[in-house]
């Protein structure tokens, strides 16, 4: 091999994310070129940071009505707490509306 030909190196797949897909693997070494694997890491974690705090300015501040204002728009305090308490890898807005249709058949099969 002399070194004007390409360095062709294995590397395994990266998980798919929902938000967004990992950059394309070139085909060719550039010494000044950062590592695409941290550069996406860094990206994910800073969507995921982003996701959560805009679930907290949306949803945290609707905790100072009293619960039948709550009830109104749809929503619970407890399910409010339990969602800002899930991890970072979760959507928290995500796991919020899955609960509330859970709740919503729970209370259509009662009736």
């Amino acid at each position: 091999m002399s070194q004007y030909e390409p360095l062709h190196h294995h590397q395994p797949q990266p998980t798919q994310a929902k938000h967004s897909t990992p950059p394309p693997q070139p085909d060719f070494y550039m010494p000044a070129m950062p590592p695409l694997e941290l550069i996406h890491a860094i990206e994910t974690l800073l969507h995921r940071y982003l996701r959560r705090r805009r679930f907290r300015q949306r949803y945290l501040p609707l905790l100072a009505h009293d619960d039948h204002m709550l009830d109104d728009m749809n929503h619970r305090r407890d399910d409010i707490l339990w969602a800002s308490r899930l991890p970072l890898k979760a959507d928290a807005e995500q796991a919020l509306a899955e609960r509330r249709a859970q709740r919503k058949a729970a209370r259509g099969k009662l009736c």
